[in-house]
């Protein structure tokens, strides 16, 4: 939804009303993941998508519906349905599809969050009684709305901030009480705008400029720390976000309690006063991922050190050492697509060879 604020604004300034159309759940292989959103105004202009151009048409007379009636509308398509078909929805998966207005108090409070990257989390119930009702969690505010019933509120409340937490969107079923799910309740989808997932890379080489410019197009806020100023310059760096002069340890003591499931910690020094303390103090933060660089020998070599430094078997578990996915990666670039794949693969759960898990040269010629 971020990405349409613009116009949606441009479209608002000039009176025109205007219906989100947002994707709140596929089954099989849908085209977008739910939160994609499209938006439409009386006049039938279009910005957005919500399936890659597959039943676009077809949204934008429900949005049309929408705001001529004031009746949010919850639709779906699949491969078998006839304006699915017509413009080739081939994927063979089903898309549905919440519709409604997007023009009051709360719709606006979230377009100011977003505007100041501000997260927050918002809940639509998209089905049962109260189709329509919306509630604006963020977090050590004040909620927005309500979704008709306290109870229900507290209930989604609790759930919207965790979500919000973990970064996700999705649907959940509830009571019309904020019961367990009941056959006679509310469908509420909650719909998070997190913080973006940070990404810390210590070590001023070649191969962190790859990685900081490839992770900055996967959304991550990219910070590169080392404690040589003359090498951790934001000219040399000028993708990431932030340049930091110090010590990793140290650094970590500072920022490392804000680090969680969705962050990233890379360690591309090779030099073990750098990568040891590093390790260490990455190892009790709630960082989802750990990399570490080095060779097969490098990667010996520092297991012995940590070892001797008290790092335990937990601590060893979560390190990945040697970084990356086995791709046979030699570039900075293809090392940084190995990285983030193998980021990739550790967030959703994929198994995918990681050079952790394999052995001999990391490189063949």
């Amino acid at each position: 939804m971020k990405e349409l604020l613009e116009d949606i604004a441009r479209w608002r300034t000039a009176g025109k009303q205007v219906a989100l159309a947002r994707v709140v759940g596929t089954d099989g292989s849908g085209p977008r993941d739910p939160g994609a959103a499209m938006a439409v105004n009386e006049d039938s202009e279009v910005i957005g998508s919500v399936s890659g151009g597959c039943v676009e048409g077809a949204v934008l007379t429900e949005g049309l519906k929408v705001l001529e009636r004031g009746i949010p509308r919850l639709v779906t398509y699949g491969i078998a349905d006839d304006d699915a078909f017509a413009v080739g929805l081939t994927c063979g998966g089903t898309i549905h599809i919440f519709v409604d207005d997007f023009n009051d108090e709360i719709d606006l409070a979230i377009s100011e969050a977003l505007r100041r990257d501000e997260p927050a989390a918002l809940a639509t119930i998209i089905e049962g009684p109260g189709a329509g009702a919306k509630l604006l969690v963020r977090p050590d505010r004040d909620p927005i709305g309500t979704l008709g019933n306290a109870d229900l509120d507290r209930v989604v409340i609790r759930d919207a901030l965790g979500e919000l937490e973990a970064g996700r969107t999705g649907t959940r079923n509830y009571g019309v009480h904020g019961e367990a799910r009941r056959e006679e309740g509310v469908k509420v989808f909650i719909e998070s705008f997190a913080l973006p997932p940070k990404m810390i890379i210590f070590g001023a080489i070649d191969f962190t400029a790859a990685l900081a410019r490839l992770a900055r197009l996967l959304g991550y806020h990219v910070t590169v720390c080392d404690a040589r100023p003359v090498f951790a310059t934001k000219k040399r760096f000028p993708m990431a976000n932030e340049v930091v002069n110090e010590w990793p340890d140290r650094y970590l003591a500072v920022v490392g309690k804000e680090l969680g499931p969705r962050d990233a910690v890379c360690v591309l020094t090779h030099d073990p006063k750098f990568d040891v303390p590093a390790i260490m103090a990455a190892v009790e933060t709630k960082a989802g991922y750990l990399g570490v660089m080095g060779s097969r020998r490098t990667h010996d070599q520092r297991l012995k050190r940590l070892e001797e430094a008290g790092l335990d078997e937990a601590g060893f578990a979560r390190m990945m050492s040697p970084i990356g996915l086995d791709l046979g990666a030699r570039t900075p670039e293809e090392t940084a697509v190995s990285i983030c794949a193998e980021i990739i693969a550790s967030r959703t759960g994929r198994h995918a060879p990681s050079l952790r898990e394999t052995e001999g040269p990391l490189h063949t010629r």
